[in-house]
C-alpha cells in the first residue's frame, strides 16, 4: 500500500496533545537561550512537536516516519519552575506527504504559545541511507 493511500487516516481535526511538568532544566537559563529561569522557547517547541507525534505517528504505515520541516509559532507568555504546560497540534490539511497543523501550548494558567507545523512523511530506510551516503562524504 502506498504512503499516500494510508495517509488518508490522517484526516483533518483529529488532535493530539504533550504535556511536561516544567523543571529547572527546562529553563532558558538551562538550555542556553537565556538568562531568565522560565520555560525555554526551544522547549515549549519540543512539546508541540510531539504533539503532532501524537496526533498522526500512530497512523503512518509500518518503515514510515513524519519529520519536522516547518514551525512558525510564537512564544507570548512565560512559565515558571512547577507548572506543567500542554500543547495541542491538530491536523488542518494533508497535500501529498506534508501534514500541516495548526499548534498551541498553554500553561496552567493561560495561552503561552501558538502557530503552525508541517511535517513531511519519509519512508525510514531510505532516509536513513540518504543520511549514510551523506556521512560517507564527510
Amino acid at each position: 500500500m502506498a504512503v499516500f493511500d494510508v495517509l488518508k487516516s490522517v484526516t483533518p481535526g483529529i488532535t493530539g496533545t504533550s504535556t511536561l511538568l516544567v523543571g529547572s532544566e527546562h529553563t532558558a537559563a538551562k538550555v542556553g537561550s537565556g538568562v531568565i529561569p522560565v520555560l525555554a522557547t526551544p522547549v515549549m517547541i519540543n512539546v508541540i512537536e510531539a504533539a503532532a507525534l501524537a496526533c498522526a505517528e500512530h497512523l503512518l504505515p509500518e518503515g514510515h516516519q513524519s519529520l519536522g520541516i516547518r514551525l512558525d509559532v510564537s512564544h507570548v507568555a512565560a512559565t515558571p519552575v512547577g507548572m506543567t504546560i500542554t500543547a495541542e497540534a491538530k491536523v488542518l490539511k494533508v497535500e501529498g506527504r506534508t501534514i500541516y497543523f495548526e499548534v498551541a501550548c498553554r500553561d496552567d494558567k493561560e495561552l503561552i504559545g501558538e502557530g503552525t507545523h508541517e511535517r513531511v512523511v519519509v519512508n525510514v530506510a531510505r532516509f536513513a541511507e540518504r543520511v549514510r551516503r551523506k556521512t560517507e562524504a564527510l
